[in-house]
């Protein structure tokens, strides 16, 4: 299962690995003999919906790796350090670059050509991925602090804080109850309305810096609060096609070195729905 998120949707996990986990079922035949071969789709690059969902009680397929395969312990700690280096760089812009946005940007512009060139790389890098963790936190950090120190806003990136919070508990109580299930329908919706609105956001960007003002209008107001919410949601569709995206990886036996790359897309999501709480604070707040 591919995801929306960039990370994912360059390829799935070790696609290219020739790990043996993937590649090397139990020979035909035989009393443990995989029933889901052909169908793997970390193995052959193809969509495990193009066939009926297998259930999500259902074991999976049994393998004999050559090394420990990731699991969910890997990804929450790789996800943790990931995150942690966030913080530590928001800690630094926050207290030291509030003033200097000019740099603050310069690292946020940096941390986003980081984050393309993990994304087209085959193999995650954690050194990268730490990198672009606390070039991001520092571009958030001197962001966050610059935006409290308004009057009106006082607080705002706390409150901020704990929405992006609140929606990755809640999106993960949805998708491990099976009340947000992840179809290939459910793919292809998520992957246009993204596309849809980063383009609307592009010509919004366009408007503004040629015509001034606020552009289309999508950054203040009442569409401004509209465009905000369609925002979070989508942050929030874009964390259940992680979690697809990571339990299918375990399921399939993926190498414990991937756990960094689903660490990777899940701070990119969150960094996303962060983003968009933070602006849609802003505006219901009156600045």
């Amino acid at each position: 299962m591919r995801s929306s998120n960039p990370v994912f949707s360059r390829r799935g996990f070790s696609r290219d690995t020739g790990y043996a986990g993937f590649n090397a079922p139990q020979q035909a035949g035989g009393p443990t003999a995989n029933p889901y071969a052909g169908t793997n789709p970390y193995a052959q690059g193809g969509n495990p919906y193009a066939q009926d969902q297998q259930s999500a009680t259902q074991a999976p397929p049994q393998y004999a790796p050559q090394s420990r395969p990731m699991t969910m312990d890997d990804v929450v700690a790789r996800t943790g350090m990931t995150l942690g280096t966030v913080v530590a760089g928001a800690t630094v812009g926050w207290l030291f670059l509030t003033e200097n946005l000019g740099f603050a940007i310069g690292a946020g512009l940096v941390a986003m050509v980081l984050a393309l060139v993990q994304s087209f790389k085959r193999k995650p890098s954690p050194a990268l991925i730490l990198a672009y963790a606390a070039l991001e936190g520092v571009f958030l950090g001197a962001l966050s602090g610059f935006i409290n120190d308004v009057p009106k806003l006082n607080g705002a990136p706390m409150q901020a804080v704990l929405g992006t919070m609140a929606v990755f508990v809640a999106m993960l109580v949805a998708y491990k109850t099976r009340i947000v299930r992840v179809t290939a329908r459910f793919t292809r919706f998520v992957m246009i309305a993204a596309m849809g609105f980063v383009l609307l956001s592009l010509v919004n960007l366009m408007f503004m810096v040629f015509g001034g003002g606020d552009g289309l209008g999508f950054r203040s107001g009442g569409l401004g609060i509209v465009f905000g919410i369609v925002g979070v949601v989508l942050g929030a569709l874009f964390l259940a096609l992680d979690f697809k995206q990571v339990e299918d990886g375990i399921a399939y036996g993926a190498p414990r070195e991937e756990s960094w790359l689903a660490a990777f897309g899940l701070t990119m999501t969150l960094v996303w729905i962060y983003m968009e709480m933070l602006r849609l604070i802003s505006i219901l707040r009156g600045d």
